[in-house]
């Protein structure tokens, strides 16, 4: 499975942005999907994760209420909805894929990523 990250950019602080994640390969619906974030000097920290169906949806806690996760898999796409967006939301946004069945929260354990989208929220 290859993966590519688009839609980052800037947006003003409150403001909102949809991240896609573009995945090759016909077995896309057989794997979860997670979102990830990594900001200068800090480590990767989880922010969504999708089940292969859409039924089972994990967030961090620092979007919760926030950012929603979702996928088509006809398109072989995942989405991040993010809203109210806050200027600690800046940064590198990763996709990610795994072959089981379970959404992950840990990035470690995902065996495909993409190349990471920016996004830069001013205050």
């Amino acid at each position: 499975v290859q993966l590519q990250a688009f839609g980052g950019g800037l947006v003003q602080a409150g403001g909102s942005l949809r991240l896609s994640c573009a995945a090759s390969g016909h077995t896309f619906s057989r794997h979860v999907m997670g979102w990830f974030r990594q900001a200068p000097g800090k480590e990767r920290e989880f922010v969504a994760a999708i089940s292969w169906s859409g039924a089972t949806r994990y967030y961090g806690d620092s979007v919760k209420g926030r950012f929603t996760v979702s996928r088509d898999n006809a398109k072989n796409t995942v989405y991040l909805q993010m809203d109210n967006l806050k200027p600690e939301d800046t940064a590198v946004y990763y996709c990610a894929a795994d072959s089981g069945r379970t959404p992950l929260v840990v990035a470690g354990l995902y065996d495909y990523w993409g190349q990471g989208t920016l996004v830069t929220v001013s205050s």
